[in-house]
């Protein structure tokens, strides 16, 4: 699971490792901020060949699907089918009447704000090591010359709990371990009931995904632009990920998605991955593969997966290409 400040924070689930990736140490953009907030390093800016090419559509807000959780869990065929085109056609969608309760989701957003706005003396006490990401800093920096993100990181082990390292798990401000593990464990458990519902849309028994499964102002790539994510109060938001991507090959899409600066206001997120065990073998499930639909992508361990997708820096949804099929492959499975 993850938690993310934009000034960034994130938490993983995973079985068997205790490490997963690594990140070049890079300065701390709150505290660039605090010496010169006019000063923005070359490393942080996007050329204007890149923003050229960024088409912005505002006007779809709106038509990014809203879900009712409790309609999904009792299998309400409506709904169901809302989960299934918001998967195919969006790769994102906001949840509502998740049970999460509102206290809960408020003393998530103040404990995480209170961390940020510690002294960086305060915060570096839990910064990551050079061969792990659990820590504060940054994650995905693999060379001196990418441009990077204007963001802090916290990331965190939350699943399972015997994996957690809790010397990176902040003292200060009071109280905050325990937000975040209450937090965790109700995202958890809205998480696993979306893995039923999602077994149920893609024809299986509600318990086949969960079974590899142990224990935001965004904007979101829609239609070759960019679409605001308008966030509704309370509301949860959810993207597809490459797992389900992988297992629905490529029925169900899992999008590029950004978080966006502005200049008038610190943004914080809080985001938690869902992730299979780390030995788990993923590849398209049989009965989404037919003669009009050809095998995408190669069986590939999940664990090893994800270990090279944190060795590279992230350019749009490229990593999954790491498990994407060759053209001949795709077509012996018919021939």
């Amino acid at each position: 699971m993850s938690l993310e400040v934009d000034d960034d924070e994130l938490v993983t689930e995973i079985e068997e490792a205790l490490t997963f990736g690594s990140s070049i140490q890079v300065p701390n953009v709150q505290e660039m901020v605090r010496n010169n907030p006019l000063l923005v390093p070359k490393r942080y800016v996007r050329s204007q060949e890149e923003l050229e090419k960024v088409n912005h559509m505002p006007h779809l807000s709106y038509q990014v699907p809203v879900l009712d959780l409790a309609l999904l869990s009792c299998g309400n065929k409506e709904e169901l089918l809302k989960l299934d085109v918001a998967c195919k056609e969006w790769g994102f969608f906001q949840i509502v009447n998740h049970g999460v309760q509102k206290e809960l989701l408020q003393k998530m957003k103040e404990a995480t704000v209170k961390f940020s706005e510690l002294p960086i003396e305060e915060k570096n006490k839990y910064a990551m090591d050079s061969n792990d990401i659990q820590g504060y800093g940054q994650a995905y920096v693999v060379s001196e010359e990418q441009t990077l993100d204007w963001s802090d990181i916290l990331m965190l082990l939350t699943h399972p709990t015997r994996y957690r390292k809790l010397q990176f798990w902040p003292k200060t401000p009071d109280g905050f371990k325990e937000i975040i593990e209450a937090y965790a464990s109700e995202i958890k458990r809205v998480g696993e009931e979306l893995l039923s519902s999602l077994s149920l849309i893609m024809g299986m028994d509600k318990h086949v995904l969960l079974g590899l499964h142990k224990e935001s102002l965004q904007e979101i790539r829609h239609q070759g632009g960019w679409v605001p994510v308008t966030p509704i109060s309370d509301a949860l938001v959810v993207n597809v990920g490459d797992v389900l991507e992988i297992l629905s090959n490529a029925k169900y899409k899992s999008i590029e998605h950004r978080a966006v600066t502005n200049k008038n206001k610190g943004r914080i997120s809080c985001a938690l991955f869902f992730c299979p065990h780390d030995d788990v073998e993923i590849e398209p499930l049989d009965h989404m593969i037919d003669y009009h639909n050809p095998k995408l992508y190669q069986k590939v361990r999940f664990g090893d997966y994800l270990r090279q997708s944190m060795k590279r820096k992230m350019e749009g949804k490229t990593h999954i290409d790491m498990a994407r099929m060759e053209d001949s492959d795709m077509r012996n499975n018919y021939e």
